[in-house]
């Protein structure tokens, strides 16, 4: 199924992510998927994508200073119930943030099912940028969440979940 993520940098300190659940929590609003990286990861992406073009997007002075700075902050990815008004919430209190469409697949918690899936991405010749999921030990479901580079393609893979 297709849903939106929301991605948003967030300090990288003691008590950020709490202010920010606690935030979302007193709207009502329930995060169903969230992961976290060092956002000097994706500067680095960003580092690397540059090295591979022939035109700088900036030099690598500023490079290297945005990845310093980048290790202070927190790439958070999250999916929750209501994203319009989780959207509204971030903007009202300054978080700065993107949206962007992924695939969320609940699945059997159970051995190769997950290898089933991402083999269907390879097998149509769809990348997949990053996924992320969780499941509960012993648990009979699991939710996992694809960003694959062609969205339209991919949401016709999986038109049962």
């Amino acid at each position: 199924m297709v849903r939106t993520e929301i991605s948003l940098f967030l300090k990288n300190a003691p008590g950020e992510l709490g202010n920010l659940t606690r935030t979302l929590s007193r709207e009502g609003i329930n995060i169903d998927a969230l992961t976290i990286q060092d956002a000097s990861q994706y500067v680095q992406a960003l580092f690397a994508a540059r090295g591979k073009s022939l035109k700088r997007i900036a030099s690598a002075a500023s490079y290297g200073s945005m990845k310093k700075d980048s290790a202070e902050f927190a790439l958070i990815r999250l999916l929750v119930n209501e994203t319009d008004k989780a959207v509204n919430i971030l903007a009202k209190n300054d978080y700065l943030f993107d949206v962007m469409p992924i695939i969320a697949i609940v699945i059997e918690n159970k051995p190769g099912v997950l290898a089933e899936m991402a083999e269907k991405f390879g097998k149509e010749g769809i990348n997949i940028n990053y996924v992320y999921g969780s499941a509960i030990p012993g648990g009979k479901k699991s939710l996992f969440v694809f960003s694959p580079e062609d969205i339209e393609k991919a949401a016709k893979l999986f038109p049962e979940y």
